[in-house]
């Protein structure tokens, strides 16, 4: 049975903490720790979401990674095209036998039927942005996070790295 990939979850994840986050970048251990997974996880995702000009990324000290454009402005289609593969499931890997009843057809049959559950999760996430995410996602009042100077004071700064 073929596994199914966590990296659109992830990357949501992500982009919804940068826009709870504002214009201040923010470092990927950070990232990880609210991901509860590896910094390196999360920087070959940041790769990838900035390739689709998605998020920013700053290196040094007071770098990190942000919103590249409004998160009113990005939708999970965004995100879906650039961490998933372009196929929501796969077809053959060997052409069936033409001979066959069934295998003579079956690949027009689920090509057409594919098509059609492509466009159905494209038409949903297409609806959906990541300022919406956040709205519903409702974070802690600022106050639970004993804010000090900082959105994100309930981080600790060790050796000049955030960390949850």
């Amino acid at each position: 049975m073929p596994t199914s990939s966590s990296r659109f979850a992830v990357a949501v994840h992500i982009l919804t903490l940068m826009a709870a986050a504002g214009d201040e970048p923010l470092k990927s251990e950070f990232v990880a720790c609210s991901v509860n997974t590896n910094a390196v996880v999360i920087r070959r995702l940041l790769c990838a979401l900035a390739r689709a000009r998605l998020v920013t990324s700053q290196t040094g000290s007071c770098g990190g990674s942000k919103l590249a454009r409004t998160a009113s402005r990005i939708t999970l289609l965004d995100v879906y095209r650039a961490t998933e593969a372009p196929e929501v499931f796969a077809l053959h890997r060997q052409p069936p036998r033409r001979s066959c009843p069934v295998g003579g057809n079956i690949q027009t049959v689920l090509e057409s039927v594919l098509q059609e559950v492509e466009e159905s999760v494209e038409r949903v996430l297409g609806k959906i942005t990541i300022e919406q995410i956040l709205e519903n996602v409702k974070p802690a009042p600022v106050a639970s996070r004993r804010r000090q100077g900082s959105r994100w004071a309930n981080q600790t700064t060790v050796k000049g790295q955030k960390r949850c």
